[in-house]
C-alpha cells in the first residue's frame, strides 16, 4: 500500500519580525540613510529655521530632521526628529522612490537596493528583539560579541547578503549566533594547490593540528588519499556554487564530499570567517561565499588565497625583527598561515569574466586570537565599541566606567594602544593595514583599559607604497605581485578612512553624548598621540612629510556612492573600490561641531 506523502515543513517565519521591531529598525535605518547619503553628497539637505535643523526637498516629499555635524563634515541624524510630508515617508523602503531622482539612481539599481535594505532591516529586527544591556555586552567574550553587532556603520545596505534565503540568514549569519559544523571536501591536486608558512610547509602538518583524526576524515578516498587536498566548505557554497559549477569534476571523482570534522563553527561579522568554538586554539577558517554583501561578492580571489601565507610570513618577520613593534607595542598579527586554492579550470581561461567566478572555492586558515592573550586580557573589535545596549548606554561608556579612568584618560589609552603600531608600519616600512572596525581588535586588561592592538586580514587589506623605499625592495616571492601599491596620500587614506572616518567619526560624538568628553578634545588627544610617536622617532622626519597625515583637506572616500550611482549591481572583471568625491576637512587639523537645539543627555550607569 503506498505511503502517504510526507508533510511539508512549515514555512519559516522569523519570530523577531514584528511591526514594532520593523518600525524601530526602519527609523534608525532612515536616519543612517539621510546622514551617510548627505556625507557623500548624494543628497544635499539645507539648514532649516532652527539651529541644527535640516530640510531635504525631494520632488514628491519633504523631510525635516535634526542633525549633529562633526568631524570630516560628518552627519549624525537624530531618528526621533525625522518628519516627512508624506504619510509613508518614514519607511526607508518608501524613501528610495522619493529620493531616486535626487540620488541619481537607475530604476534597476533602486530595485536591487530595496531588496538589500529589506534584508538589512530583517536582520536589524533580530538584533533589536534579542538586544542586551551595555553591561551584558561588556561581559561577553570576543566571539560572542561578534553576533551582537549592528553591522557596518557607514555602508547603508550593510546586511544585504544577496543570495541568502531567510532560512540561510537564520542559520549562517553572525546575528543567528548559531555554531554549526562544516563539512569537508577532498580536491585532487590537479585542481588544488596548498600553501603554508614555515612550519606548515606540508598540508599534513596543518591537518595534524586542526583535525582530531585526519585518516578517518579521508577514509572515503581509499588508496588515492595522498592525491587529494582537504578543506572545509560552506554548505551554502556547496549547494549553490560548487555543485552546479564544478559538476564535471565531481562526476570524475576529482572533488569528493567528506563528512564534517565535528567542530562547531561560529560566523564572524564577515560571515565567511568562522571561530572554532569547540577548540578555540585551532584556526579561524575563511571560506568563499558567493553572496553580494556591502560592496563585493564575498569569495576568495585565487591569487590572493595562494599568496596569503607568504604575506603573513613576511609581515611576521618585519614585526619580529623590530623591537618597537615586538616588545613595546606587542602588536598581534593574526596570520593567514595556510591555504588551499581551487581554481575553476574553465573560468581560469577567461580573465575577462566577472570576478565572482574567480573566487569560487578554497580556504584560508587564520591564527586564532585566544592563544595570544594573557589570562587577564580580553579582546573586542573596534566595531564593537560603537555598539549601544538595549538600555541606551554605549558599550564604550560602560567600559570607561569599569576602568576607573576619566573619559579623556581612557580615550588616550585607546589611541596609545591602536595608533603606534599602525603609524610605525606606515612610516618605517611604507605599508598600511586597513584598520577598519572589523579588522582592528583592541586588547583590554582586567580593568577594561585598552592596552594593545591585534590586526587581521592581510592579503586582502595590506597595501604598499609606490615609492622606491629601501624597506620594500627585494620583497619575497608571492608578495610583490599580489599586494597593491598606492601613492603616499593613498596610503594615508587607509588610516583616515578606515580608522578615523570609519570608526572614530562615530565614536567621538557617542563619547561626547554619553560621557561628556567634548569631540574637539577627542581629536586633540588623537593628534597629540601622532605627535608623540613622531617625537619618539625624529629620524623618520622625511617619512612624516612623505606620508603627511596633517593635510588640511583630504579626499572624501564614498562607500555608498559606488553602489548607488557608479557600478550599481553590474558584473565586472575586477572588484570595485571606494569612489573619491570632493574633499573634507581633516579632523587632525580642524574640527567644527554643530549641535541641534535639543542636546543629547549623558547616560549614566544604573545604581
Amino acid at each position: 500500500m503506498p505511503q502517504p506523502p510526507a508533510a511539508e515543513p512549515p514555512l519559516y517565519l522569523p519570530p523577531h519580525l514584528t511591526a514594532g521591531n520593523w518600525q524601530r529598525a526602519g527609523r534608525a535605518l532612515l536616519a543612517k540613510m539621510l546622514g551617510e547619503f548627505a556625507y557623500e553628497e548624494l543628497l544635499r539637505p539645507v539648514p532649516g529655521a532652527l539651529d541644527g535643523e535640516y530640510l531635504l526637498k525631494l520632488p514628491e516629499a519633504e523631510y525635516r530632521f535634526a542633525a549633529r555635524r562633526g568631524a570630516y563634515d560628518g552627519w549624525q541624524v537624530d531618528p526621533e526628529t525625522i518628519r516627512c510630508s508624506q504619510p509613508d515617508g518614514l519607511d526607508p523602503l518608501r524613501f528610495l522612490p522619493y529620493a531616486r531622482e535626487a540620488l541619481g539612481m537607475r530604476a534597476e539599481t533602486t530595485a536591487h537596493l530595496i531588496r538589500e535594505l529589506s534584508a538589512t532591516l530583517t536582520a536589524d529586527t533580530r538584533q533589536l528583539a534579542t538586544a542586551l544591556t551595555a553591561a551584558e555586552l561588556a561581559d561577553l567574550d570576543h566571539p560572542a560579541l561578534e553576533g551582537r553587532q549592528t553591522g557596518h556603520p557607514w555602508i547603508v545596505p550593510s546586511k544585504g547578503r544577496i543570495g541568502f534565503s531567510g532560512t540561510d540568514a537564520a542559520r549562517w549569519t553572525p546575528e543567528a549566533r548559531s555554531a554549526r559544523p562544516l563539512p569537508w571536501i577532498a580536491v585532487h591536486r590537479r585542481l588544488a594547490q596548498y600553501r603554508g608558512v614555515p612550519g606548515l610547509d606540508h598540508p599534513e602538518q596543518l591537518y595534524a593540528r586542526e583535525l582530531d583524526d585526519v585518516d578517518a576524515l579521508r577514509a572515503p578516498l581509499g588508496a588515492d588519499a595522498d592525491d587529494y587536498l582537504l578543506l572545509p566548505v560552506h554548505p551554502w557554497q556547496w549547494d549553490e556554487t560548487v555543485l552546479p559549477l564544478f559538476a564535471p569534476w565531481i562526476a570524475s571523482g576529482e572533488i569528493v564530499p567528506l563528512p564534517s570534522d565535528g567542530d562547531p563553527r561560529l560566523p564572524q561579522q564577515s560571515i565567511r570567517s568562522f571561530f572554532n568554538t569547540a577548540h578555540p586554539e585551532r584556526c579561524t577558517v575563511k571560506l568563499p561565499l558567493s553572496i553580494l554583501n556591502t560592496l563585493v561578492w564575498r569569495g576568495l580571489p585565487v591569487e590572493r588565497t595562494l599568496a596569503a601565507p607568504a604575506v603573513t610570513a613576511w609581515l611576521h618577520r618585519l614585526r619580529d625583527a623590530d623591537p618597537y613593534l615586538r616588545d613595546e607595542c606587542r602588536v598581534i598579527l593574526l596570520g593567514e598561515i595556510a591555504s588551499v586554492t581551487v581554481d575553476h579550470p574553465v573560468y581560469r581561461e577567461m580573465p575577462e569574466s566577472p570576478y565572482q567566478y574567480k573566487e569560487l572555492l578554497g580556504a584560508i586558515w587564520r591564527e586564532p586570537l585566544g592563544p595570544f592573550l594573557a589570562p587577564d586580557e580580553r579582546a573586542r573589535t573596534l566595531a564593537a565599541l560603537l555598539q549601544t545596549g538595549s538600555d541606551g548606554r554605549a558599550l564604550a561608556a560602560e567600559l570607561i566606567t569599569r576602568s576607573g579612568l576619566t573619559p579623556a584618560e581612557w580615550t588616550g589609552r585607546l589611541f596609545a594602544a591602536t595608533l603606534p603600531p599602525l603609524l610605525h608600519f606606515l612610516y618605517r616600512y611604507g605599508l598600511v593595514f586597513s584598520p577598519h572596525g572589523e579588522n582592528a581588535i583592541v586588547v583590554f586588561d582586567d580593568r577594561d583599559t585598552p592596552t594593545r592592538l591585534a590586526v587581521k586580514d592581510f592579503v586582502d587589506d595590506v597595501n604598499l607604497s609606490d615609492q622606491d623605499l629601501p624597506e620594500l625592495r627585494d620583497l619575497p616571492d608571492g608578495v610583490a605581485d599580489v599586494l597593491l601599491r598606492d601613492d603616499p596620500q593613498g596610503l594615508c587614506q587607509f588610516i583616515h578612512s578606515g580608522l578615523f572616518i570609519g570608526v572614530f567619526r562615530y565614536l567621538a560624538p557617542m563619547l561626547e553624548a554619553q560621557t561628556g568628553l567634548p569631540e574637539t578634545e577627542f581629536w586633540a588627544l588623537l593628534r597629540a598621540d601622532i605627535h608623540r610617536y613622531q617625537d619618539r622617532f625624529p629620524e623618520l622626519g622625511a617619512r612624516f612629510e612623505l606620508f603627511d597625515l596633517f593635510r588640511p583637506r583630504i579626499d572624501r572616500l564614498c562607500l555608498n556612492r559606488n553602489r548607488l550611482v557608479m557600478d550599481g549591481y553590474q558584473d565586472r572583471p575586477h572588484r570595485p573600490h571606494a569612489v573619491r568625491h570632493g574633499t573634507v576637512p581633516n579632523a587632525l587639523v580642524t574640527v567644527e561641531v554643530r549641535l541641534p537645539v535639543r542636546r543629547h543627555r549623558i547616560v549614566t550607569p544604573a545604581p
